[in-house]
């Protein structure tokens, strides 16, 4: 039978009001549709653009419709009056052991962080046992989704020890090897950190070795450079080559231009070095955190020829007092082609302050400049440093060093190409200090005080770009195609958040004190932190690297 077109328009209207009816029916009727509905937010999609005023519907894991929803969700969440945006990307995280202890990241996901990028030391295993290593977080669950890359100096050390010296080919084929092994099972890249031993032995022609092995799975050098200091750009020029030559993309941990003579004229001169390779043609960009300090360990400011024969030799070698009268000089002396001096680089030792003397005998000295130190104890603060890195040893005394400006931060914070990296780990319990054993109000605050500090309180950023360094943009660098964005068909991580009472609270006395704010954070379509409250939700993934 063949329907005239009068009849068949008349059948097509009938039906679009029975499916019309049947739908109106099921919302009335309260049948979820969804098993999250966020209505009425404010919806910063990720990538920059305007937020737009949306409901959010969440399904088997992802976002499953943007806009107006009818149906009903298992969980409405009202977000009237606060912004919804996509959950927070660490770019620099430092909780590859830690997770395994206990895999809550409640310090991350209160500061709406989901997913995580680790790895600056590389990975808690040898580069064979981190399929196993990320099944057994897989297991025990974690909170928030974990990446990771894998550390150069591992491979040196297990081919060489912890050692000066140059790798014979044997060995470089060896670390070669290790690389490739790490790089078959799903790490990110390889990492160095360049201003510390055994690491700050390697060379640049070692590290292209390596990279061009990371480069056979479209991996990363990620690296903390050689120079922040008074080298900077020479540092950021090696990493540019060690990029090009190696054929991987450049990532630049925590960028900054740590060094107090140079405020104001380094980090131009850096960005400008940055653009030019970008303009080029190199995948190189940055992250970032937002603090003054820096933080690390104390065995930092000795010369790197201290620990050339073991940490063991090394610690032998700081009780000696003719090896600290030299130290002495070559301290007041500057940075040295291998090592950078973080105590000239912050204007002097009262500038660097003890943060955690892993020793009950040195607490009372906490927050507390090692000048002061010094003139309590009566003793050089050199002295007063070093026996703290001595006494402290087989654990790692950790100082705040003061070498950033504001000026700078601001400067590097504008720059689209960086994103965000707080350079802590999860802490094993709430109000801890992270797993590095270092009070840093990053570990707690970094990323609510992007939005607290550099939009509210001062217009370095606007709401939609701060957002965007810490969501798309990270997404997009680190290849996490469906991650990142609020838009149909993405993962379901997401934050809600009141700007009125964002706060990132931590300060440099109060180190662990959780962020306001923040109330409602998703991970892969669970509810994580809901109104404010942990559950015992550990919905996080394991983020493999593929290589093909």
């Amino acid at each position: 039978m063949t329907l005239n077109p009068r009849t068949l328009r008349r059948a097509l209207l009938l039906g679009c009001a029975a499916a019309l009816l049947a739908s109106n029916a099921s919302a009335q009727s309260g049948a979820p549709e969804y098993d999250i509905v966020i209505r009425g937010g404010r919806v910063l999609d990720g990538a920059g653009n305007p937020w737009v005023s949306a409901d959010v519907g969440i399904k088997d894991g992802r976002v499953a419709k943007v806009g107006t929803i009818a149906a009903r969700g298992k969980r409405e969440i009202d977000a009237k009056g606060r912004y919804v945006a996509p959950g927070f990307i660490d770019m620099m995280d430092q909780s590859g052991e830690v997770l395994l202890e206990n895999g809550t990241a409640e310090n991350k996901l209160r500061q709406g962080v989901t997913t995580v990028i680790a790895g600056e030391g590389g990975t808690p295993v040898e580069a064979s046992k981190i399929p196993a290593y990320f099944k057994q977080l897989e297991s025990q669950g974690i909170g928030v989704n974990f990446g990771t890359y894998y550390a150069t100096h591992q491979a040196r050390m297990q081919i060489m020890g912890d050692k000066a010296g140059a790798p014979t080919p044997a060995q470089m084929a060896a670390m070669e090897k290790e690389v490739g092994i790490a790089m078959r099972a799903g790490v990110f890249g390889i990492t160095s950190a360049l201003i510390y031993p055994p690491s700050s032995f390697q060379t640049t022609e070692d590290l292209i070795k390596l990279a061009k092995v990371a480069s056979q799975c479209n991996g990363f050098y990620a690296t903390h450079m050689r120079e922040e200091s008074s080298k900077l750009i020479p540092a950021i020029e090696e990493a540019i080559a060690i990029g090009e030559k190696g054929g991987v993309k450049v990532e630049i941990f925590h960028l900054k231009n740590a060094y107090a003579p140079q405020w104001g004229k380094g980090m131009p001169k850096a960005v400008a070095l940055v653009d030019s390779a970008r303009a080029r043609g190199v995948d190189i960009a940055a992250d970032m955190y937002p603090y003054p300090a820096g933080g690390t360990g104390v065995e930092i400011t000795v010369p790197n020829w201290v620990w050339a024969d073991g940490v063991e030799k090394g610690m032998e070698r700081l009780k000696d007092p003719a090896v600290r009268a030299k130290l002495k000089q070559q301290v007041a002396a500057g940075s040295m082609a291998d090592w950078s001096n973080l105590v000239e680089a912050s204007g002097g030792w009262d500038k660097v302050v003890l943060a955690n003397g892993q020793n009950p005998k040195y607490e009372k000295f906490h927050g507390k400049n090692f000048v002061e130190i010094g003139k309590a104890l009566g003793i050089d603060p050199e002295d007063a440093a070093w026996n703290i890195v001595v006494e402290a040893y087989p654990k790692r005394s950790m100082a705040l060093y003061f070498m950033m400006s504001e000026q700078d931060i601001e400067t590097a914070l504008r720059q689209s190409w960086v994103s965000i990296g707080s350079d802590a780990g999860a802490s094993a319990a709430p109000g801890k200090i992270d797993t590095l054993g270092l009070p840093h109000p990053r570990s707690y605050g970094t990323f609510p005080r992007v939005i607290a500090e550099y939009v509210k309180r001062r217009p370095i950023l606007s709401l939609e770009q701060a957002v965007r360094k810490m969501t798309g943009w990270p997404a997009q660098r680190m290849g996490l195609s469906d991650r990142g964005l609020i838009r149909q068909g993405m993962r379901a991580d997401v934050v809600v958040f009141d700007y009125d009472k964002l706060d990132d609270v931590a300060g440099w006395t109060n180190p662990t004190d959780f962020p306001t704010g923040i109330d409602t954070v998703i991970v892969n379509g669970a509810v994580a932190l809901d109104q404010g409250k942990l559950g015992n939700v550990k919905a996080g993934a394991v983020l493999r690297h593929a290589c093909s």
